[in-house]
C-alpha cells in the first residue's frame, strides 16, 4: 500500500503511530510494507539465525529483524538489518537502544508476492548511498539474490554461487542454500 502525503516531513512521519506491518518513509512517500507470509518469515528468521550464530559470540555484528533505521532523510525497515558490533546504538546502561538513527552495515530485503521490485531495490540503493556496505534482495519466486555492492554496483547471484557477506564475518552461503531453507 502506498500513501503519498504532500508536505509530510520525516519528523512528522516519525511522530505517526507505528503500523503493522511497518510503514516506511522514503523520497517523501509513505509506503506500508506487505504483511510477511510463510516464505518471507522463514527466510528472515533463518538469515538472522545464521548471522547471529557466527557474529554475536565474537562480537562482530548482530542481525535485527524488521528494525526501523532512520538516516539520510528516510526511515526504512529492512527485513534484516545487520550492524557491526561497535555501531549498535546503546543506552548509557549498555543496553541496545530503541532508536537506530543510522544506516545498517548490511541490509537484507525479501521480495514478497505482489511487492514492487523497483521500490524495494530503491530502499537498498538509498542504504548504499548513505554508507551501507552490502545489500541483498532475495527473490524467492526466482530463487535469485540481487547484491548491492559499494558504488551501487549490482550483481545477480543464483544456484551455487557464493554470496558476499559483511567483511570480517566467516559465513559462507550460496543462493541455493538460502532457498533450501524453504523446504522442511
Amino acid at each position: 500500500m502506498v500513501a503519498t502525503v504532500n508536505s509530510l516531513t520525516l519528523e512528522e512521519f516519525l511522530q505517526l503511530p507505528e503500523t503493522k506491518p511497518a510503514s516506511e518513509f522514503i523520497n517523501g512517500e509513505v509506503r506500508q510494507k506487505p504483511m510477511p507470509q510463510g516464505e518471507h518469515s522463514r527466510l528472515q528468521w533463518k538469515l538472522c539465525e545464521a548471522v547471529n550464530r557466527i557474529a554475536e559470540p565474537q562480537k562482530i555484528a548482530a542481525a535485527f529483524p524488521e528494525l526501523r533505521c532512520t538516516f539520510g532523510g528516510a526511515s526504512v525497515v529492512p527485513d534484516v538489518a545487520v550492524f557491526r558490533w561497535e555501531r549498535i546504538p546503546r543506552t548509557k546502561a549498555g543496553r541496545v537502544a530503541n532508536r537506530f538513527n543510522l544506516y545498517p552495515d548490511w541490509a537484507i530485503e525479501i521480495l514478497s508476492p505482489n511487492q514492487n521490485l523497483t521500490k524495494v531495490l530503491g530502499n537498498l540503493l538509498h542504504c548504499s548511498q548513505h554508507g551501507t556496505e552490502l545489500g541483498w534482495l532475495l527473490n524467492p519466486a526466482e530463487e535469485s539474490i540481487l547484491i548491492v555492492l559499494p558504488e551501487q554496483r549490482v550483481q545477480l547471484l543464483t544456484g551455487a554461487q557464493v554470496l558476499p557477506v559483511l567483511a570480517g564475518l566467516s559465513l559462507e552461503l550460496t543462493a541455493e542454500q538460502v532457498f533450501s531453507w524453504l523446504s522442511l
